[in-house]
């Protein structure tokens, strides 16, 4: 793929995880581009990015000027993790309020299995602003498709950008579930799928990821927060 459909990509995910209130003011994603650098979105409100360039960054060295601090974490995960081709840094609001009581979401509907047994918990609400703690987020995320991290949020990682972004919406759609049980007063470890349902709804086969890549980025989508069409910039 010419480094210019990547870029395109890296803007469509940034607006559609906007729309989908998977972002506010922070939050950024990226797409791999070979084996030692990744295309990261402009360090601004995503849903507002619409021809500012992506920054070509390598996957080990210094961040270019102008890339935010986080994106570190990014490195670390692309370094770690050969197989990941796309990273969403999203600050989802059921998942945040989770983690500050240190619950991540258990598998509990079709969903939720995809991160079965459990997204992992980096215990640590502060900002990664060094190339330590990074690695040791790389290192908590290990081969999972989610980290959450304690009141800061999460990442979500992908063999694609595109798979990322599902995930992304998966992990926020599994902990409102997991909000909506325990307030409801249930005993948490009651009403989980077994692993028999789990293995059986975490396929990708069908085009799960396509039609939620579809939904994100569509040119018109459903506000989250007030059920109007949204016209995607251009």
């Amino acid at each position: 793929m010419a480094d210019q459909d990547i870029e395109e990509k890296v803007r469509l995910a940034a607006r559609g995880l906007g729309r989908a209130g998977l972002v506010h003011a922070y939050g950024h994603c990226s797409a791999r581009v070979d084996a030692d650098h990744f295309l990261v979105c402009a360090a601004m409100p995503m849903v507002l990015i619409k021809d500012e360039p992506s920054t070509l960054v390598p996957v080990q060295g210094p961040l270019p000027e102008g890339v935010l601090g986080e994106v570190r974490a990014h490195q670390a995960i692309y370094l770690r993790r050969p197989d990941v081709g796309g990273i969403c840094r999203i600050m989802p609001p059921a998942v945040m309020a989770l983690s500050t009581r240190g619950i991540t979401p258990l598998p509990r509907h079709g969903l939720g299995a995809y991160f079965a047994p459990c997204p992992p918990l980096w215990n640590d609400p502060r900002l990664l602003r060094d190339d330590g703690a990074a690695a040791a987020l790389a290192v908590t995320l290990g081969d999972a498709r989610a980290v959450v991290m304690r009141a800061n949020g999460a990442i979500t990682v992908g063999t694609s950008l595109e798979e990322a972004a599902t995930f992304a919406f998966m992990l926020e759609d599994a902990a409102k579930i997991e909000r909506d049980v325990r307030a409801m007063g249930f005993d948490p470890a009651g009403g989980l799928l077994e692993s028999d349902e789990i293995a059986a709804r975490q396929t990708l086969a069908g085009g799960v990821v396509d039609r939620m890549w579809r939904w994100l980025t569509e040119s018109e989508m459903p506000s989250p927060h007030t059920g109007s069409l949204v016209r995607r910039a251009h």
